[in-house]
């Protein structure tokens, strides 16, 4: 009895119960909520957040109660610069693409500089690099839309490219599959376990806990640039904070897989669940007609809700 119990407590298990439940939910209040294309739809959607979590995923996992909440404005940013790169012309999809990542990489690393040299807690460092995002976006457009997607980029976001399913979701199964061997089988991915379980004992072992800490905060930003690009080919075109609805949701979705906000314990299979279950949630909301403040209240109890159940962990450390 104590292992089915142990198993029915599983982040990932319990995930793919609220899917089914979720979906007959919506298939319920909505004929048509569960039929093979909004399936799809849904997909496309998750896979957006999805990769957002995926850099989260990674932050968090290193510990020192990393959380970085930049990723929304680096969404905004990279759609905006996607757009006015390549304007609607597909021979501007590599340059937009190289333009992301390092614009990407750019604020991670002033967000990891930030974390370890000049020692600022995670939560005030990337809540301060969102502010200047969010200022830099005014700036540059003053919030009206600029730029348009490619041709191409939308296809590859919306349409088939493999057995009827959007590139963006193959995409996203690629990173899943990377996140996976990376974190599981490479030194990198033991040493952000290592420093996320104990960060003076990985110091100790040889570890570059600075250099690694930092590392991770690129890899947030480019992954929450590639979701801002990827957003792009899904809209059409870029306005200012449309990457906002990413931050807080990103952070659910690896609570939701099983990963501790305390660091050193989780994955990113389940994050992938659980970036699926929201996107399902959001769109059962946005069925019955609640606006989009309701559906922020309704994702921040369910944060709070997920710490009580099993997300908290071991206690978190000074």
């Amino acid at each position: 009895m104590s292992r089915i119990l142990s198993f029915v407590r599983q982040p990932l298990v319990v995930a793919l119960v609220l899917i089914a439940l979720l979906l007959y939910l919506g298939q319920t209040l909505s004929p048509g909520f569960a039929s093979g294309g909004q399936v799809l739809r849904l997909l496309i959607v998750a896979s957006l957040l999805g990769i957002v979590a995926a850099g989260q995923n990674v932050v968090i996992l290193g510990g020192r109660e990393g959380i970085d909440l930049s990723v929304g404005g680096v969404v905004s940013l990279s759609a905006i610069i996607a757009g006015n790169v390549m304007n609607g012309a597909d021979s501007g999809i590599v340059p937009a693409i190289l333009a992301c990542l390092a614009a990407g990489a750019f604020f991670g690393l002033l967000n990891g500089l930030g974390v370890t040299l000049l020692r600022i807690p995670p939560l005030v460092m990337t809540l301060g690099m969102l502010g200047v995002l969010q200022g830099l976006l005014v700036v540059i457009r003053m919030g009206i839309p600029s730029g348009r997607a490619a041709p191409g980029l939308s296809s590859f976001v919306t349409q088939p490219l493999a057995a009827g399913i959007p590139g963006i979701i193959w995409l996203w199964i690629m990173i899943g599959v990377l996140m996976a061997f990376m974190l599981h089988r490479t030194v990198f991915g033991h040493r952000i376990y290592a420093i996320g379980s104990n960060e003076h004992a990985a110091y100790m072992a040889g570890v570059p806990v600075r250099l690694m800490r930092i590392a991770l905060f690129m890899i947030s930003g480019m992954f929450a640039a590639i979701a801002g690009l990827c957003l792009l080919g899904y809209s059409g075109s870029s306005f200012a904070n449309v990457g906002e609805q990413y931050t807080l949701a990103s952070i659910i979705a690896v609570v939701f897989g099983g990963t501790s906000l305390a660091g050193g314990k989780g994955g990113y299979t389940g994050t992938m669940a659980g970036a699926i279950l929201l996107v399902i949630l959001q769109s059962i909301l946005t069925t019955v007609n609640i606006d989009e403040s309701g559906r922020q209240m309704v994702f921040g109890a369910t944060l709070l809700l997920l710490m009580m159940f099993y997300g908290r962990g071991r206690a978190m450390r000074a």
